[in-house]
């Protein structure tokens, strides 16, 4: 892991920077509970871990939505801008699942800086940012995250 730190004057040089890969990141059953509890989403596949030994997947998944969350805290692993006044995830443009997260898994993201455009009184950037399973070949989430940045 190596974390990018920037000021608010060099993001416009950023992009095509490719920002490298996060630790790996376990993924638990508690995780995937509290996440069911904060978003009321307690389909089995998720929070029954017995029941989900004998579903499609032969073991409880981490909710979509739960993967992509982790974009945030995985995110801060990798880039920060000193010296603003103000940092807004401003949202996503493509998001794909294209592989369940087992409980017991970890996880990291690789992330590049794919684009930089000037807004009203400030930075957006957009990544391109892959979070990987450790020992698969697809990856978990495949997304592009916009985060503003103002001075």
């Amino acid at each position: 892991m190596s974390n990018t730190v920037v000021t608010f004057e060099e993001l416009p040089g950023l992009a095509g920077k490719d920002l490298g890969y996060t630790d790996y990141l376990e993924i638990t059953q508690e995780q995937i509970n509290t996440f069911a509890d904060a978003t009321n989403d307690h389909q089995w596949i998720h929070t029954d871990p017995e029941r989900a030994k004998d579903g499609p997947f032969g073991a409880p998944i981490a909710h979509g939505f739960l993967s992509l969350s982790l974009i945030i805290p995985l995110w801060s692993e990798l880039f920060d801008v000193e010296g603003v006044k103000t940092k807004v995830n401003y949202g996503l443009d493509r998001v794909r699942f294209t592989n369940p997260v087992k409980v017991g898994s970890k996880i990291r993201m690789r992330s590049t800086i794919a684009e930089v455009t000037e807004v009203k009184g400030g930075v957006q950037i957009k990544t391109s940012n892959t979070i990987e399973i450790e020992g698969e070949e697809r990856p978990a989430v495949v997304a592009e995250f916009l985060a503003r940045f103002y001075a």
